[in-house]
C-alpha cells in the first residue's frame, strides 16, 4: 500500500472511479461500503461530473452535508497536533464524532498517517459520500483496519467505545452551537494523555447575552466585557476543566483557535489522571466599565472584588458622601464572569513544534506570508507567560483617552520600550494583548497624538 504524506499529495486521478473496499470480518465496527441508490445523485462517476473540493491538494465531494471553506485552518491545526501525537508515541487512533463529508477523517488518514480513523456521523443520508471519501485510503492493512464509518448519535458511539474499554488517542468533536453535552462521553473514550478537540458556535452566550445558557451549559456565568471572544475560549476550556474534574481527570489547553466566521471556537485540550492543584487557573475575571481595568479572582476572594477606581487612597481626600456616591457607581459598573479558564490559552513549545512540522511540510516559514503561518507566529507570542488573560482594543484605548486611534504597531514599539509584554491578538485584529494597565495604555495613546500633533 502507498503511503502518502502532505509532501507528496497531488490532486487523485482514481477519485472517478474509486474502488470498492470490503468489509474486514475481524473489525469491531461496521465499514459501510457504496451501495447503488438509483435515486440519489451520483457523487463520483467515469466523467467525473461531481464538483469535487480541494484542501491541501486533497480532493473530496461534500454531497448535500454542511461545509466550511473557511473553516480549513481549523482542520489544519488538528492535523498536526495529531502528527505531532503520533511522531512522539508511534501510534495513532482517531475517533472524528462529527465527521460530516470526511473531510477531516481523510486528512487525519493521509497527512497524519493515523493506524485508525473511525468517522462517525448521525446523519445516515451522509454513508455515501462519506464512505467514497475515505475509499481514497485502503480499509485496511493487513488484519487491521485503516477506517470504519458508523452512522449514530455521538455521545452514543463515544459511550459504546468506553465499555468496550476501545479508547482513542484523538477524539475531535466538531459540533455546532454548545459542544458541552459530548464532553463526559468523550473524556471516558479517550486514552491518558490523548487529545480533545473540541468546538463552540455559540457567540452570543460568550458575549454575555445568554448568562443563564452558559450557566447551564459550561457551568459559567458569562457577562458582557470588551474581549468576549476570548472569553468565548475560556468558558469552553473552563466547561472541559470541570466536567473532567468530576470524572478524576485534568485538562491542559495546549492550544486556542477564534475564527470570526460562525463565530468558531476551538481548543485543543490534552487529558490525564489527576485534578488542578488548588483550583489553579480556574477562576473569575471582572470588567470595570467605570476605568477598563480587568482583575482575577479566586474562588476564596469572591467576597472581596472591587475595583482600583474605588479605592479611597486613589481619590484622595474627598468627603464621605462623594465617596459613598464613587462607591456606588463603581459597583455598578463592575461586571464578573466566571468560573472561566484564567490561565494561557497555549503551550509555548506545543505551539513552536506544530510552527516547525507546518515549516516541514511546507505550510508555513520562508516568508509564506500564509493564514496558518501568521496564526502560528502570533500564537506563539501570545503564550508569553507574562501576558494575562483578555486583550485591549485600541478603539476603546482611543474612546478613553479622546484621540484618533493610534497606530498598532506605535503603541506596541512603546511598550516595549518600557519593558511591558505585548503581543498581537489572533482574536482581533486591532487589538493587543499586554500586562501594561488600561490607564497605561491611555497615557501611551495621548502621547503618540502629541508627537503626531508635533510633526
Amino acid at each position: 500500500m502507498i503511503t502518502l504524506t502532505p509532501k507528496t499529495l497531488s490532486p487523485f486521478s482514481f477519485l472517478c472511479n474509486p474502488i470498492p473496499k470490503h468489509q474486514n470480518q475481524n473489525s469491531k465496527y461496521t465499514i459501510v461500503t457504496q451501495y447503488s441508490d438509483s435515486n440519489s445523485k451520483p457523487t463520483f462517476n467515469s466523467n467525473c461530473e461531481s464538483e469535487f473540493q480541494t484542501e491541501r491538494g486533497l480532493k473530496f465531494d461534500i454531497g448535500e452535508t454542511f461545509f466550511r471553506h473557511e473553516s480549513a485552518t481549523g482542520r489544519d491545526l488538528g492535523v498536526l497536533a495529531a502528527a505531532l501525537y503520533k511522531r512522539s508515541k508511534g501510534k495513532l487512533r482517531v475517533l472524528d464524532a462529527l465527521c460530516g463529508c470526511g473531510i477531516r477523517s481523510l486528512r487525519y488518514l493521509i497527512e497524519a498517517e493515523a493506524d485508525f480513523v473511525l468517522a462517525n456521523d448521525a446523519n445516515d443520508d451522509n454513508r455515501k459520500v462519506i464512505t467514497e471519501n475515505l475509499s481514497q485510503v485502503e480499509s485496511s492493512s493487513g488484519d487491521d483496519p485503516r477506517w470504519a464509518v458508523t452512522l449514530s448519535d455521538a455521545n452514543r458511539i463515544m459511550t459504546e467505545c468506553y465499555l468496550k474499554r476501545d479508547f482513542f488517542d484523538l477524539i475531535d468533536i466538531d459540533s455546532f452551537g454548545s459542544d458541552s453535552s459530548f464532553l463526559r462521553s468523550a473524556i471516558n473514550a479517550l486514552k491518558l494523555d490523548g487529545l480533545l478537540y473540541v468546538t463552540s458556535t455559540d457567540g452570543f452566550s460568550s458575549g454575555g447575552r445568554r448568562p443563564q445558557q452558559t450557566l447551564a451549559a459550561y457551568g459559567a456565568y458569562v457577562r458582557p466585557m470588551p474581549y468576549s471572544n476570548e472569553l468565548g475560549l475560556r468558558m469552553l476550556i473552563g466547561g472541559a476543566v470541570r466536567v473532567a474534574s468530576v470524572l478524576g481527570y485534568r485538562v491542559t489547553p495546549l492550544f486556542s483557535y477564534y475564527s470570526y466566521h460562525g463565530p468558531i471556537f476551538r481548543v485543543m485540550l490534552r487529558v490525564n489522571r489527576g485534578k488542578l492543584p488548588d483550583n489553579r487557573n480556574y477562576g473569575f475575571i471582572s470588567y470595570c466599565h467605570n476605568c477598563g481595568s480587568s482583575q482575577e479572582y479566586s474562588w476564596a476572594e469572591l467576597g472581596r472584588m472591587s475595583c482600583p477606581c474605588s479605592d479611597s487612597k486613589v481619590q484622595g481626600c474627598v468627603s464621605s458622601l462623594k465617596l459613598a456616591l464613587i462607591h456606588v457607581v463603581v459597583s455598578k459598573s463592575l461586571v464578573v464572569s466566571g468560573p472561566l479558564w484564567t490561565g494561557p490559552l497555549h503551550d509555548t513549545l506545543y505551539i513552536t513544534e506544530m510552527l516547525h512540522l507546518a515549516e516541514e511540510w511546507g505550510w508555513a516559514g520562508s516568508g509564506s506570508g500564509t493564514d496558518l503561518d501568521k496564526l502560528l507566529n502570533q500564537m506563539v507570542a501570545e503564550s508569553d507567560p507574562r501576558l494575562p488573560f483578555g486583550y485591549t482594543k485600541l478603539d476603546e484605548v482611543a474612546s478613553r483617552a479622546k484621540v484618533n486611534s493610534p497606530p498598532l504597531r506605535a503603541v506596541m514599539s512603546t511598550l516595549e520600550k518600557e519593558g511591558y509584554a505585548v503581543s498581537r491578538s489572533h482574536i482581533e485584529s486591532n487589538a493587543i494583548k499586554t500586562n501594561c494597565s488600561m490607564a497605561g495604555c491611555i497615557r501611551i495613546a495621548k502621547q503618540l497624538q502629541q508627537c503626531s500633533s508635533a510633526e
